[in-house]
């Protein structure tokens, strides 16, 4: 089963100690506790770059993301928060839509587990309008959301993450998390860039394209996305308890 934990930090470490404290000792712990395949998203000393949503306009943003496949969810839950973060997890279908090597925008992936990644990843938080069925939702985020981001915005990863019913008390009301991985920061503070546009005109053009599918399907002010290091520490083929 796949584990995603959304992490945010109440005691504010600073982002290197936050990256080297993810980086090491928690990923040796979740390893140690059985965790078959872990990559992590983090708000580190690497990922200061502001990012393209300016949602929410107040509250705390998650600091890290975990991505965790482990035949009992619980001790991944416990050894985040015995590190001092609040956390809301989830079991997630994920897909991945498209990866390293499998687009124009980058080569297969050949950087060694624990290393980072190159670029730059956008974690976004997902709600449900609710005039939507779950359904139905789905159905416009992966059949007409996904692919119109897809021809317009140059990614070089792009994971989409349904969530099933929270695991940990009083988890915000998402059903999505979606990981999105860019070039280059710039990438995320160029307008011309973040479309793939090659003029006003199409910027012009792009830019109305990626607000209607995505109004299709989510409420864009209830957006939470957060600019991060993406690490693949651990991967292997998980195996099903």
């Amino acid at each position: 089963m796949k584990l995603v934990a959304v992490c945010w930090d109440p005691t504010q470490r600073s982002r290197a100690v936050r990256g080297e404290q993810f980086r090491g000792a928690i990923s040796d712990q979740l390893l140690a506790a059985g965790v078959q395949q872990l990559f992590l998203q983090v708000a580190d000393e690497h990922a200061r770059v502001r990012s393209p949503s300016p949602f929410p306009l107040f509250g705390t943003k998650p600091v890290a993301v975990v991505n965790a496949w482990a035949s009992d969810p619980m001790p991944v839950i416990a050894i985040l928060e015995s590190a001092g973060y609040k956390v809301a997890a989830w079991p997630a279908e994920e897909s991945v839509y498209k990866d390293y090597g499998d687009n124009a925008h980058s080569g297969p992936r050949t950087w060694p587990d624990g290393a980072r990644s190159p670029g730059i990843t956008v974690v976004s938080l997902l709600e449900r309008p609710a005039s939507l069925d779950r359904d139905e939702w789905i159905r416009r985020w992966h059949g007409v959301m996904s692919p119109v981001s897809e021809r317009i915005q140059p990614r070089t990863r792009y994971v989409r993450n349904v969530l099933e019913a929270p695991l940990t008390p009083d988890a915000p009301a998402i059903e999505g998390l979606v990981e999105e991985c860019w070039p280059s920061g710039a990438h995320l503070t160029n307008p011309m860039l973040f479309y793939g546009a090659g003029g006003p005109v199409e910027l012009v053009r792009n830019m109305a394209a990626i607000i209607q599918a995505v109004s299709h399907c989510f409420w864009i002010w209830r957006i939470q996305s957060v600019v991060m290091s993406e690490y693949f520490m651990f991967t292997r083929e998980p195996t099903n308890p």
